[in-house]
């Protein structure tokens, strides 16, 4: 957090109570619990720690290698590992799927992993990233959200869950299509999409947050190039994805956010399921769950028939509609107008001063505690000191976009009242608003 100049740092009071015993207990597992004696083979104990009191230890016979289990050839089959399942998928995924292969197409050369395929590597370290978790903390379509009003992050996860019903049944690549949608909103600023307009003059040729993330923020994790050519072509002004898993993440985002910000806008109070064009409750019903359930069996239907990725006509026209019904009552509203004002005038205003002084972004010894984001730091770039740049200069522009782009909501609107002193009045309001 940034605090104001003169304030006392926050005192701290130790107070000690008693563990209870629910505490001693928990506390008692540290360890685990040693293997059950009485097994078959008393030698198989050694080492062996299990998770429960009363869970099965070995000798019980629970688990073993599959019957005539998949793996390399000449291999017993288990564990199944990568080239296990990378067998697996060239038997089992659908004519024009996407394989996995070795360690992927990535710009800096990896050891392939011994367990997981390169798409199942690149889904786990977006989801592990801190790009990732800044999503809790980014506008939806509601800044400062109640508790049950989506973030990015759950978008994020929502988009997921449908690419990937579509992806299982049609036979395509399931962790590309979830790594894919994971990492597909990654590149978003604070304050929803109007950061796009706020960041935008200061980017050559605009701010795309699909192409910033994969351009910039997600850099550093040396995704696969079919990962990010998913990610930086998910929005539909942007070229096809060029695999049948990037296009199914292109729908199941608009299925999802269609969906899910009418949802918390009937729970919000501005609009109601009456209200709704009778194309959509129709072909699609009035609920979110009926929605996603109605686009995604259409989804898969079409494919299996067509051998392309899209939906019907019927089905698409009704998607259109609900699309252009929240964005009529939801997005352009005069309410989501004037937040959306109020956030590209703090993005700009942010920019702008550290620009002014890169000395703030000078690493983590430095006044705001950033340089490069820490992802980059993890990729063995370490952050640039003031020497590195000049006020004003494209480079220092371009760390500042990085960094409010990075910011999430509170921080980005609570580094604006610090360092800015700005008038808390005129910052987006909420049922969280930092005042």
């Amino acid at each position: 957090m940034v605090r104001p100049p003169d304030t006392p740092a926050r005192q701290t009071v130790q107070v000690s109570f008693p563990p209870s015993e629910r505490a001693r207990t928990w506390a008692s597992t540290m360890a685990g619990h040693v293997s059950p004696s009485g097994v078959d083979d008393p030698a198989a104990t050694v080492g062996i720690r299990l998770a429960h009191s009363d869970s099965p230890g070995p000798g019980a016979g629970r688990l073993g290698p599959p019957p005539g289990g998949p793996g390399p050839a000449g291999g017993a089959g288990w564990p199944i590992g990568r080239q296990a399942r990378e067998e697996m998928e060239a038997a089992l995924l659908a004519e024009g799927a996407t394989r996995a292969k070795g360690a992927g197409d990535r710009t800096r050369a990896e050891e392939p992993d011994p367990l997981r395929t390169c798409f199942e590597r690149d889904r786990d370290r977006i989801l592990h990233s801190t790009a990732f978790r800044r999503l809790a903390g980014k506008t939806q379509v509601f800044v400062f959200p109640d508790d049950h009003q989506r973030t990015r992050l759950t978008h994020a996860l929502e988009v997921a869950q449908v690419a990937g019903a579509v992806a299982r049944a049609t036979g395509l690549n399931q962790a590309l299509t979830e790594a894919i949608a994971l990492g597909h909103d990654c590149g978003h600023g604070p304050g929803g999409h109007a950061s796009e307009d706020a960041l935008g003059p200061y980017v050559e040729g605009g701010f795309d947050h699909a192409v910033w993330g994969a351009d910039a923020v997600l850099v550093p994790l040396n995704l696969t190039s079919q990962v990010l050519d998913g990610i930086r072509n998910h929005s539909w002004s942007r070229p096809a994805p060029s695999t049948p898993e990037g296009e199914v993440v292109s729908w199941a985002d608009r299925c999802a956010y269609t969906a899910h910000d009418l949802e918390d806008a009937q729970q919000a109070g501005i609009v109601t399921a009456d209200m709704l064009p009778p194309v959509v409750t129709e072909r699609a019903g009035r609920t979110r769950s009926r929605q996603l359930r109605a686009f995604i069996t259409d989804m898969v239907e079409t494919i299996i028939r067509t051998g392309v990725v899209g939906m019907s006509e019927e089905m698409a026209e009704a998607l259109a509609e609900l699309r252009t019904f929240d964005y009529e009552q939801i997005y352009l509203r005069p309410a989501s107008q004037a937040q959306a004002a109020a956030v590209i005038d703090v993005l700009r205003a942010l920019v702008e001063h550290y620009a002014d002084r890169p000395h703030l972004l000078a690493g983590p010894s430095g006044p705001a505690g950033v340089g490069r984001p820490p992802e980059t730091a993890e990729a063995g770039h370490p952050p640039s000191g003031p020497a590195d740049l000049t006020a004003g200069s494209p480079e220092a522009l371009h760390r500042a976009v990085a960094y409010v782009g990075g910011m999430t909501d509170r921080f980005a609107f609570r580094s604006a009242v610090a360092l800015l002193d700005w008038d808390p009045a005129k910052l987006p309001r909420g049922v969280d608003s930092p005042r």
